[in-house]
């Protein structure tokens, strides 16, 4: 059946049918591969099969996820190095390249140059392009289209409906891409070059974890081989966070990226036990590197014994004076100290062999590693450089008062010696309570001893939480790499919170890196972002408030109530409108709810899980509510929130977090007076 001609929309859905079933047959083609004959043994044959199968995966056809969203009509062809094709070509733009039989592109990447102009041509600045359009598509079917005509002096600019529905488009489940919605401040940063890291200050809905994201899917569009090599690595602040975002690099078919906690990174031993927030601070504070440092090498010790190598009949003697300048030459050149110990008995052989030579003998390699071995240079080398433990070191430097006050003088006063120190040292590194900070300092440590792998890119998200010493822990995995760091001053609420982000970049390694700050809100309504900033001169007073473009001002609602039940009620209310809704209470709050939403009979769901179309309700703790958004949020008792953190400073920046959840609409009940600063 043939398309009308003058049905622009029948015309674009036969060129979607069109794409999916190409889009199809690259899969099928890449199924049906037969590698039977070009793999030399069953090695190759195994990793070949694994690039094969992540191929068939990032080539799958989601289903709801539009192939393409949007279009672009050039004035001109694009240069030789951006596109094929003759002048005027059209272009459509998705989330992945998808070709006809002939090689002939059907959909554009997002991430190729030939598609920039969707996000950043303007009226002011065509980029010569004639015609933009936009997709509108309900489930997977597309339903609408809106045009913009850049090059026509006689139009004028206006605000995208399409774009504003999509950035409004209720929301259930994880959190899904922003590829067709991108804004030029946010593609400046995600196509920002691999060699340079950015850090991105955003309130509340600007888009900076989308941002960080794309930049990563960008980044392994455009250096594909090399990240390959060095790996990349997205880093959050909880398994709840990390379970939200999961799918948004594979929906852009970018399957290679690692995900964890700063925990996960620092995993030496289990972690037991706490710490109350002073040992805390002290133990996330820089200076316990250096305390660290001489710790460790307070182990080396001068020779005062000479080397005698016993060889046939012969005896060589490396006096101690020689021995020790060995010693000091390895201390001076500053490398790592496992480094430094395994290249000792080499420059032991070494001197050794230049006596071999005097002598008249003409020693090789193979001679210089024997006497490398043997059981002198050994035992001369056990006891000059002696091999550390790095959990052992810091069991000892937090068990040992004495230890820890030599090597903490000058650096740590009594007082913070004290905060840090084990009111019950432990008998060894396996019956240790470990503390989370703990495991920083051991992962500081091991790295003191033997260099820690670096990563192409690591993003950080959330990252204004991070003490000094989890800078330091991942700037270790990115140090012949780049960074994407993430975050809001104004949501810091740890005690040992970030205070700029000149300072986090200086222990992160990075200071030379791009500071960006987004302040144009995309997910939170106006009349909630606009509450919420009352806040802002009392948790930080230098931050510009988020402006919010949305249209839709939003539901915004406070509402005193008596009890439970009023606010099980509040919820049924955001149940009735369409999208997920998050119930966010203080900590201590959470059981009492929980059993009231079981009485009135509401499912719900706890942080991290998956909400469907039957269990939209999630019941969420403060402590957990960072990164996460739902289309409504029913907000219990504001001064509770604040009074749930150790100082009011650290519970007003918990509130605006609790606050500023909403996509759609907020309702805030209360059972007690609102926090001042909110009047």
């Amino acid at each position: 059946m043939s398309t009308p001609v003058d049905d622009p929309l029948a015309r674009e859905r036969s060129h979607l049918s069109a794409s999916r079933s190409a889009l199809r047959a690259m899969r099928e083609g890449v199924e049906a591969l037969d590698i039977s004959d070009v793999t030399a043994n069953w090695v190759n044959a195994e990793a070949l099969a694994h690039q094969i199968e992540k191929r068939i995966k990032a080539l799958a056809d989601l289903s709801g996820t539009p192939l393409f969203f949007g279009r672009l009509d050039y004035l001109h062809a694009p240069g030789a190095e951006e596109a094929e094709g003759a002048a005027g070509e059209r272009f459509y733009i998705g989330r992945r390249h998808v070709h006809d039989h002939d090689g002939d592109p059907m959909v554009i990447d997002w991430r190729a140059p030939v598609s920039q102009p969707f996000y950043r041509a303007s009226k002011n600045n065509p980029m010569d392009i004639a015609l933009r359009r936009r997709f509108g598509y309900t489930g997977g079917d597309l339903t609408a289209y809106e045009d913009e005509h850049l090059s026509d002096p006689g139009e004028a600019a206006r605000t995208s409906k399409l774009l504003q529905q999509e950035i409004e488009r209720p929301r259930v489940g994880p959190m899904r891409d922003i590829v067709a919605t991108i804004q030029p401040e946010q593609d400046e940063i995600v196509r920002s070059g691999l060699s340079g890291t950015v850090c991105v200050q955003g309130g509340p809905g600007t888009g900076k974890t989308a941002v960080g994201l794309h930049r990563v899917a960008y980044l392994l569009y455009a250096h594909r081989e090399r990240l390959a090599r060095t790996g990349t690595l997205v880093i959050g602040p909880n398994r709840s966070f990390l379970h939200y975002i999961e799918q948004v690099l594979p929906a852009l078919g970018e399957l290679a990226v690692q995900q964890a906690t700063v925990d996960d990174l620092v995993a030496h031993v289990e972690i037991k036990g706490t710490d109350d927030a002073t040992a805390a601070v002290v133990k996330g504070d820089a200076r316990l590197a250096q305390v660290l440092r001489r710790a460790l090498y307070s182990h080396v010790t001068m020779p005062t014994e000479p080397v005698v190598v016993v060889r046939g009949s012969r005896r060589w003697r490396v006096p101690a004076y020689e021995l020790e300048e060995l010693v000091r030459e390895l201390l001076d050149r500053d490398i790592r100290y496992g480094a430094a110990r395994e290249a000792l008995p080499q420059r032991i052989a070494h001197a050794v062999l230049v006596q071999m030579e005097r002598s008249g003998e003409a020693p090789d390699d193979r001679v210089q590693d024997a006497v490398a071995r043997n059981s002198a240079v050994k035992a001369a080398v056990k006891a000059v450089w002696p091999a550390v433990d790095p959990a052992k070191l810091v069991l000892r430097l937090l068990s040992d008062a004495e230890f820890l006050a030599e090597h903490a003088a000058g650096i740590l006063d009594e007082e913070e010696q004290k905060a840090v120190l084990w009111a019950k040292p432990a008998r060894s590194v396996k019956s240790a309570k470990w503390s989370p900070a703990d495991a920083v300092l051991i992962d500081e440590a091991t790295d003191l001893i033997q260099r820690t792998h670096s990563l192409g890119h690591v993003v950080i998200d959330e990252a204004q939480d991070f003490s000094p010493m989890q800078y330091r822990a991942v700037g270790r995995r990115c140090t012949t790499g780049s960074a994407t760091v993430l975050g809001d001053l104004a949501q810091g609420t740890t005690p040992w919170a970030t205070r700029s982000w000149q300072e986090a970049l200086e222990h992160l390694g990075k200071q030379d890196a791009l500071v960006e700050e987004l302040t144009a809100g995309f997910r939170v309504p106006t009349d909630v972002i606009t509450y919420a900033s009352r806040l802002l001169p009392h948790i930080a007073p230098g931050l510009t408030p988020v402006v919010s473009i949305r249209e839709n001002p939003g539901h915004f609602e406070v509402r005193p109530v008596s009890g439970g039940k009023d606010v099980v009620e509040a919820c049924r209310e955001s149940l009735r409108h369409e999208g997920s809704t998050g119930l966010i209470a203080a900590d201590a709050r959470v059981p009492e709810l929980a059993e009231a939403l079981t009485e009135a009979g509401i499912p719900y769901l706890g942080p991290g899980e998956e909400t469907t179309q039957d269990t939209r309700l999630t019941l969420v703790p403060a402590s957990l509510a960072k990164g996460l958004e739902y289309d409504y949020v029913v907000l219990d008792d504001p001064q509770a929130v604040v009074d749930g953190e150790p100082d009011e400073r650290t519970g007003l920046r918990r509130l605006y977090v609790a606050l500023t959840r909403a996509v759609s609409g907020l309702t805030v009940t209360h059972t007690t007076p609102l926090p001042t600063q909110l009047a």
